[in-house]
């Protein structure tokens, strides 16, 4: 197991992933200053985005069922628990983007390979037990 999206596991038999990113922000507010650089404040956390990609082969996943099945996943705006194969929970994540590109095509339009990507948002305050670093 690479990751699990609530009870959706990223594997060989589903989708299995090659490129993770995760981008956090940090809200600063600036006020002026005479003479001076502008004084700053750290107001909070701001938006936690990981992005997950890759390529299925259908020869050896069933990627289409994979890709409809986070799609039914996003659908109600659920939040759902990221959890890596090491077992650290990254915290409560709604799907916001599914993209899926199909290529090397077989004569009756079916793909041999299709490449993914899927853009989380965080969307817990991140004060859980266990959350990753």
């Amino acid at each position: 197991m690479l990751m699990a999206l609530g009870l959706f596991v990223f594997s060989i038999p589903t989708l299995a992933h090659d490129e993770l990113s995760r981008k956090a922000s940090y809200r600063h507010v600036s006020t002026p200053r005479m003479g001076a650089r502008d004084a700053t404040q750290f107001t909070g956390v701001g938006d936690e985005t990981v992005s997950i990609s890759g390529s299925a082969f259908t020869e050896l996943s069933d990627a289409e069922a994979s890709i409809a099945q986070l799609r039914a996943m996003a659908g109600p705006a659920t939040a759902w628990s990221l959890v890596d194969g090491t077992g650290t929970v990254w915290g409560s994540f709604v799907i916001l983007t599914v993209d899926e590109k199909r290529r090397a095509l077989w004569p009756n339009g079916k793909p041999r390979q299709i490449d993914f990507a899927l853009e989380l948002l965080r969307v817990d305050d991140g004060t859980g037990i266990g959350r990753a670093a």
